[in-house]
């Protein structure tokens, strides 16, 4: 695999419609939402999606969702230690080189090179810290979104009873429509140390422009979460003129109407800033 030649940042502009992106469980799982009244999604549920599309595409990734397992593997405990090379080293305890233990983790999984990993578990003395190279902001939406209540009921004892079922109720909560702005870059140097390659970047790239398929639930209807558009920058250098702040607000968007519920709705213009790459617009 190729070396990284240059920084990337990117910025993906993602609509949702009728759907619940990420509950909040401490808010009863209501959409999350800032003190503006703007939606969130947090990065790390950004990033478990970017998992399960780099795991649809065939790739060994490390921290796996229970009911998409495709190892065996119940927690992440067992899954380091079916690495046969990388339990060896473990064995070795306070002996184990480190550095021979995140290279072996980082060959082995897409996920860790990408994002990192801690390595830190019960009856174990190896603690491993690995940093990775991309970083993924937490997504906020243009504007201040809607949140729909729903009583719903269900019908149908869950143990046998005699006579009538009875209803329990429930509630489902959802936004009428948010454009959100998904924000993130990728450090050269840090790829370096984990060895994330241009070839890795690309598999990124498809997982952005992808990032909602084979994600529906009850919550996510099929066709409610869409991506309408990437922008992928991949410059030059390691560390670019150009910082990635500027690149991030080079991506402009302005409401057409004073409640938007498209994204036909909303005035989107990029203002590249001088001397920076020209990025990739998908």
């Amino acid at each position: 695999m190729s070396k990284l030649t240059g920084k990337i940042d990117f910025v993906v502009l993602a609509s949702v419609t009728d759907a619940n992106p990420n509950g909040d469980p401490l808010n009863g799982n209501r959409p999350r939402a800032n003190f503006d009244g703007c939606g969130e999604i947090s990065d790390v549920c950004i990033k478990r999606k970017i998992r399960n599309r780099l795991q649809d595409m065939g790739e060994c990734v490390f921290v796996q969702s229970d009911d998409r397992a495709d190892d065996g593997c119940k927690s992440l405990h067992e899954r380091a230690e079916s690495c046969q090379e990388l339990k060896e080293e473990i064995k070795l305890g306070k002996k184990a080189n480190k550095d021979v233990c995140a290279r072996i983790a980082c060959e082995k999984w897409i996920d860790v090179r990408m994002f990192g990993q801690v390595f830190a578990f019960k009856g174990t003395e190896v603690s491993l810290g690995i940093r990775g190279p991309v970083s993924v902001h937490q997504a906020v939406s243009v504007s201040p979104v809607d949140v729909i209540s729903m009583q719903i009921t269900k019908s149908v004892n869950s143990e046998s009873k005699e006579g009538r079922a009875s209803d329990t109720m429930g509630t489902k909560h959802r936004i009428g429509y948010g454009l959100y702005v998904i924000k993130g870059s990728v450090n050269v140097q840090l790829a370096e140390k984990t060895g994330f390659s241009q070839e890795d970047a690309g598999k990124l790239k498809e997982s952005l422009r992808t990032l909602f398929n084979n994600d529906a639930s009850s919550a996510r209807p099929e066709g409610s979460m869409e991506v309408n558009r990437v922008y992928w920058w991949q410059h030059q250098e390691k560390t670019p003129v150009v910082s990635t702040g500027k690149v991030h607000r080079s991506v402009q968007i302005t409401p057409k109407v004073e409640r938007p519920k498209s994204f036909e709705d909303y005035s989107v213009q990029l203002y590249n800033p001088e001397g920076c790459v020209e990025p990739e617009v998908y």
